[in-house]
């Protein structure tokens, strides 16, 4: 049996290819959110956005599930735990693109991904193992990063002149990296029992399906708006083809990719957002704010490989 098993489990790439191809899907999801950004500058509206990206992503995942041969029926009582985790992704998305459409993208990316810290917060606020030291001082080496890279002290000192969108992107971010945070919690603890490809298709129909549902209500004014200019026609076919890319790409790979050694290879996304950013939409942000962002990445990838190992 255990010659069976071993002749069904695919060889890992060398390191070399794995490592590039998950720089290539970084660089993906990082196109994604820029182009995200110029399409809701150009007058596109939130839930077409996610509704395109989602219904893409759904595609793809329901040719692999075909493709691999999976079984899509649920385990018993896991069903409300899958519509959950849908929930989130919804709640995920509509935050992050929210936080896109008001502040720089890398900022809007390095806030969200402060998720590990959320994570191992509410993993031990329901009951898991605490935090050790070590870990607690990588966090607060993370938090000051982000103070930097958000550049707190100036936005305190010009008291209240910084305007609405700025605290409501930082808020936003913050709300997507909690959403996903609680999201990770419930795969890993109610439905780490479904394969991945039917987990995440079973996620993006609730998806596709809130955001169409949210359209046809008209929950958020111009959440469907079609771009009013070319560029924003650009930016909605490039945003769904990179993220529709990446995705792909990941999910195929991902069993050949050693993920607990190369996970953290995906933290270059925010500094390859930061470069797109200023080459696609002008976007430049201060030197101060570059090392806080390097701050950030480091001490994610730091608290990353110490759970690999």
């Amino acid at each position: 049996m255990s010659t069976t098993l071993a002749g069904t489990i695919p060889a890992h790439f060398p390191r070399q290819i794995a490592v590039l191809i998950l720089v290539m899907v970084a660089c993906g999801f990082a196109g994604n959110h820029v182009a995200a950004r110029l399409a809701f500058e150009n007058g596109t509206g939130l839930l077409l956005a996610i509704l395109c990206r989602s219904g893409v992503a759904l595609l793809i995942l329901i040719a692999i599930v075909v493709w691999q041969g999976r079984t899509i029926r649920l385990p018993t009582g896991s069903g409300k735990w899958q519509v959950l985790l849908g929930l989130l992704i919804t709640i995920q998305s509509l935050c992050l693109y929210s936080a896109v459409a008001r502040i720089p993208v890398a900022l809007a990316l390095l806030t969200a991904n402060s998720f590990p810290i959320i994570l191992a917060l509410l993993t031990w606020g329901l009951g898991g193992a605490r935090p050790t030291l070590k870990a607690a001082a990588l966090m607060l080496f993370i938090l000051s990063g982000l103070v930097l890279a958000l550049d707190v002290p100036a936005v305190l000192a010009m008291d209240g002149d910084v305007g609405g969108n700025w605290w409501q992107g930082i808020g936003f971010a913050l709300g997507a990296a909690t959403a996903f945070s609680i999201a990770l919690w419930v795969t890993d603890h109610k439905l780490s029992v479904l394969p991945g490809a039917v987990r995440s298709m079973f996620t993006m129909v609730v998806v596709f399906g809130c955001m169409i549902v949210a359209g046809f209500a008209e929950l958020l004014p111009g959440g469907m708006a079609l771009p009013s200019a070319g560029p924003g026609w650009f930016g909605l076919g490039a945003l769904v083809l990179l993220y529709g890319a990446a995705f792909s790409v990941l999910f195929i790979s991902v069993p050949r990719l050693n993920m607990a050694r190369n996970a953290s290879v995906m933290n270059v996304e925010p500094i390859v957002t930061l470069l797109f950013a200023w080459v696609v939409l002008g976007q430049m942000i201060s030197p101060i704010q570059m090392a806080g962002g390097l701050v950030v990445i480091s001490g994610i990838v730091i608290l990353s490989l110490r759970k690999s190992a």
